[in-house]
């Protein structure tokens, strides 16, 4: 067995960027529904949609709310 297989990488939210709901996921205790409830009143980042079923998140916003997710404020653009 080589050692390759025993190292595991750690998993990272690029700073800059955007990401799906699935991409983040793992970083979240929140359920999908959950944080679309939270975007929705303004304490969760907002979605940017590009389709009918593809809804993106910007990644500097995930890290503000990842940082504190308590006192989170959603910036209106």
């Amino acid at each position: 067995m080589s050692n390759k297989n025993l190292i595991q990488e750690r998993e990272t939210l690029p700073i800059i960027g955007m990401s799906r709901f699935s991409q983040f996921k793992k970083f979240l205790p929140l359920s999908r529904e959950k944080f679309r409830q939270l975007s929705k009143v303004g304490k969760a980042p907002q979605g940017i949609r590009m389709g009918s079923r593809l809804t993106m998140y910007s990644n500097e916003e995930l890290h503000r709310f990842l940082a504190n997710p308590l006192m989170y404020v959603s910036e209106v653009k």
